[in-house]
């Protein structure tokens, strides 16, 4: 019995196994560990030590979910139960979560969505064309940082610019303390340097815009076409939509990648720590500020506001700074409201005798 829990567990380490996750799984001995590979709405494609399996979660594990981000998402380990004599199985845990990529779900509801999970390496992909986007950058860059992972910006389609390095010192000036490559999927050039972040069991998530060459990148790497690859429109250098659910692949050399759909706009979540790593040039200037909760309007001795007047600091880099934190400001406002307003309304639905027995109990 034990060679055999052995053999399964030597098929997961392909997918990133490890001996810390077999101590989480301990206290689910009567399941079977298993990662999630690809999503569909809500079914999910999962991988266990006998095979690929289709999944949902139980009864009990969407009566107990709290929140959208409870539920699995790509990247994540799971307890789980193989149906016998089918290809289905039944998810009743998700196990801890070393990272989590997470936006705002689209829509005006405030509720959370997970891009990925258990991410070591993320590819934050920006094409050198007219698709170029500084601020972009940076909005993916607060995400990065929040989420756990170690961010890295690539910057594509190379062979179609003529300003490469200008950019690259560009993107190193908003990204301080982050790798910046410059490659040509197609060609196959600046590839070779990526070669460091391709280790065994290693989760490298690819995320960026439609059109940006996530797709082509991933074909590159793994040496064989597992995505397909659409052009862009060549009146707004914007992508055609490839890539259609988030989807985890192993590579030749032993690393997984987890492609996703492009994203025409990251709308952020609350992200305080994100925020403040991926603008740490102003928030190492402003601990020089004269006052300690100095706007970088027009108070005397800003060091920000100097630094904009003698060069070192870009105006556009201050006001990206100050938009995002305005949203997320605003979104952690929202997200109070509604965390006080469903409280206030799950007292509303406790019968009499309950609110009584609580109120006793205060």
């Amino acid at each position: 019995m034990t060679l055999f829990k052995h053999d399964k567990q030597d098929r997961l380490t392909v997918y990133g196994w490890s001996a810390q996750r077999e101590e989480e799984m301990s206290k689910y001995e009567e399941y079977e560990p298993a990662r999630v590979v690809a999503q569909y709405s809500n079914l999910y494609r999962i991988v266990t030590g006998t095979g690929e399996f289709t999944a949902e979660v139980s009864g009990r594990f969407q009566f107990e979910a709290a929140a959208r981000s409870d539920y699995p998402a790509v990247g994540d380990w799971l307890a789980v139960r193989e149906l016998p004599g089918e290809t289905r199985a039944i998810i009743h845990a998700v196990l801890p979560r070393r990272s989590a990529m997470i936006r705002k779900a689209a829509g005006p509801t405030v509720a959370d969505q997970v891009i990925g999970t258990n991410i070591d390496v993320l590819f934050i992909v920006n094409a050198l064309n007219d698709d170029f986007n500084l601020r972009k950058i940076e909005r993916f860059l607060v995400a990065a940082w929040d989420s756990g992972a170690m961010p890295v910006v690539l910057l594509t389609k190379s062979d179609l610019c003529d300003e490469t390095a200008d950019r690259i010192a560009a993107v190193e000036a908003v990204a301080p303390g982050v790798p910046v490559h410059a490659v040509s999927a197609l060609q196959g050039e600046g590839v070779e340097a990526l070669a460091s972040y391709m280790r065994p069991g290693c989760t490298i998530a690819v995320t960026g815009s439609s059109g940006v060459g996530k797709s082509t990148l991933l074909n590159r790497l793994a040496g064989e076409e597992l995505q397909q690859v659409q052009g862009i429109r060549e009146d707004d250098a914007r992508g055609r939509h490839t890539t259609t659910h988030r989807e985890l692949f192993p590579l030749p050399n032993g690393a997984l990648m987890m492609d996703t759909p492009g994203m025409r706009e990251l709308q952020l979540w609350e992200s305080e720590e994100g925020h403040e790593e991926a603008f740490a040039d102003i928030e190492e200037i402003a601990l020089s500020c004269r006052f300690r909760d100095c706007q970088h309007e027009s108070e005397l001795g800003c060091a920000v506001k100097e630094a904009i007047q003698d060069g070192s600091l870009d105006s556009r880099r201050l006001e990206s700074y100050r938009k995002t934190g305005r949203e997320l400001a605003h979104q952690a406002r929202k997200e109070k409201a509604v965390s006080q307003r469903l409280k206030k309304n799950a007292g509303k639905r406790l019968p009499s005798a309950a609110r009584q027995a609580r109120s006793a109990e205060d």
